[in-house]
């Protein structure tokens, strides 16, 4: 999370959020592919008997039953591994957290998934604004963010989704901006 302020005044404070476009996604979803490419041409090479491999030879492998579930893995992993770059290209998640004081609006966007809703915008009046809420859960499975408490709405995320901040940057963020909009900061 990048947060850059109005450099001729304190009016605008924005804050970038990073979607599936990280380092971690486009690890996964090229371990993916590679995996992918790696049944299906095992489960080609045992239907066709040609090798097409280079660093085993399939083609001794019977095509049922072996082959032929080497293929549909290799289908199947070749469909998450499509799922994952689209995802990584529509920046799915990505977007941004806007307070600007000389309109008196809050914007919150998100990138979604291409179709009728591919753009995710929330926009309230900051005198709406009650408190930023900073959400702590620890042990294996770990939940660190911010929220923005707003008057008869529900709670608004405001950090990304994936890998939880640490606690000084969570505990910066929110100090930063509850100075900025002018309110309690609740959870710590």
């Amino acid at each position: 999370m990048t947060v850059s302020t109005d450099p001729q005044s304190d009016r605008l404070l924005r804050t970038e959020i990073v979607g599936a476009r990280r380092l971690s996604s486009y690890a996964i979803a090229t371990i993916v592919t590679i995996g992918a490419t790696g049944f299906l041409l095992a489960g080609l090479s045992s239907y066709l008997g040609v090798n097409l491999l280079l660093f085993s030879d399939p083609t001794k492998l019977v095509f049922v039953p072996q082959g032929l579930v080497m293929g549909l893995y290799g289908t199947a992993g070749s469909l998450l591994a499509t799922y994952l770059w689209l995802t990584i290209r529509w920046n799915v998640g990505g977007g941004y957290n806007e307070f600007d004081r000389t309109t008196g609006k809050a914007t919150i966007f998100r990138w979604g998934y291409p179709g009728k809703n591919r753009e995710v915008k929330l926009t309230c009046d900051l005198s709406a604004i009650q408190s930023v809420r900073v959400d702590l859960k620890e042990g294996i499975n770990p939940r660190r963010a911010l929220y923005l408490r707003v008057k008869n709405m529900r709670d608004v995320p405001l950090t990304r989704v994936g890998q939880p901040l640490s606690l000084t940057a969570l505990e910066t963020e929110g100090a930063a901006l509850a100075k900025f909009l002018g309110v309690p900061l609740e959870g710590l």
